[in-house]
């Protein structure tokens, strides 16, 4: 049926006839309306998307039942110790006694350390994750939040004392919540930026350097362990964070855990091909080869070290490049063969 044009009536008109309603289209006319109404109601998530309640794991009860009995047995132990030095002399128990405080006053504080250390990695963490929902959002209350945040982790870092100043004096300005977070990149992360490249720079270098001449593979494993510890905890050091021992450890999972998502351990074939593509091989022997491999993996975990300890995303700035540092470790090696 082709449309008809609206018309006006007059109530009196003999020629208007009043037609019964038409039940169909009544039933037809509440579906849709029905179903519109329902498509406006927000949508309900199946019970599949909805997030499982954390199961309790057999795993941690045995290793928190086993901790527990190491700890009573070094308590019992302890004590019969110092009982029996009681036993023998006065003045041995008495120092058994004092010897024992001391181990426990500086258990404390270790722990005490260790809590704190994982406490401000957990802050980091947090503020990065709050500025990349920043990102997205452009709220400006929470990219305030962000920078007074930053603000406050970075407050005993001396190098930055006139950026915090400039961007403090930002706080006021009628600025998105997005350009706030690029804003803090720009002023604190920049310096920081380029001392975390020189690091891992440096970290790489002297891996190539140390495993081209290393006699033993063994040796050499060591080294990079050593190299590659030590370099995570300049870096954490560096971004705010002081890790210990406990720290370090998350930290080190943490850069294998991103590692893994975002490209795995080893290094690509196209870098492998850059690399013999400036005629590497052919002028430096086969351990140099391996010296500036194993430098280039360590590059790599720098890189992911870099971008899991830095406390904002990379937005304003360009994250620090592998080709780049490979670049550096082919011309170092190019120099040593001179």
């Amino acid at each position: 049926m082709s449309p008809r044009r609206p018309t006006a009536f007059a109530a009196n008109d003999p020629n208007v006839v009043l037609a019964e309603p038409d039940r169909d289209t009544d039933l037809l006319q509440t579906r849709t309306a029905s179903e519109a109404s329902e498509a406006a109601l927000p949508a309900t998530l199946p019970d599949a998307a909805t997030p499982a309640h954390r199961r309790w794991r057999w795993g941690t009860l045995f290793w928190s039942a086993l901790g527990g009995l190491v700890t009573l047995a070094l308590g019992l132990a302890v004590t019969q110790l110092i009982d029996d030095l009681f036993a023998r002399s006065l003045a041995l128990g008495w120092l058994g006694l004092a010897l024992a405080l001391l181990a426990a006053l500086a258990f404390v504080a270790i722990a005490i350390r260790e809590a704190r250390g994982l406490l401000r990695l957990s802050t980091i963490e947090e503020l990065r994750n709050d500025a990349a929902a920043t990102l997205v959002s452009d709220n400006r209350d929470d990219g305030i939040a962000v920078v007074r945040s930053l603000l406050h982790l970075t407050r005993r870092t001396p190098q930055l004392a006139r950026a915090r100043k400039i961007l403090s004096g930002h706080l006021d300005d009628i600025i998105d919540g997005a350009d706030f977070v690029r804003l803090a990149e720009r002023h604190l992360m920049t310096p920081l930026d380029r001392e975390a490249r020189q690091l891992v720079s440096a970290a790489a270098k002297r891996v190539s350097i140390v495993t081209a001449v290393s006699p033993r593979a063994a040796i050499d494993m060591l080294f990079v362990l050593i190299t590659v510890l030590g370099l995570i905890r300049r870096l954490a050091y560096l971004y705010g964070g002081r890790p210990g021992a406990l720290g370090l450890i998350r930290l080190m999972r943490m850069c294998i855990a991103h590692l893994t998502v975002t490209g795995g351990l080893a290094v690509s074939d196209g870098l492998v091909q850059q690399v013999l593509g400036h005629g590497v091989v052919a002028k430096l022997s086969s351990r140099l080869g391996e010296g500036v491999l194993n430098g280039l993996l360590t590059a790599r975990l720098g890189l992911a070290a870099i971008e899991t300890i830095r406390p904002l995303p990379f937005a304003a700035l360009t994250p620090p490049k592998l080709g780049d540092l490979a670049a550096e470790l082919t011309r170092q090696r190019d120099a040593d063969t001179k």
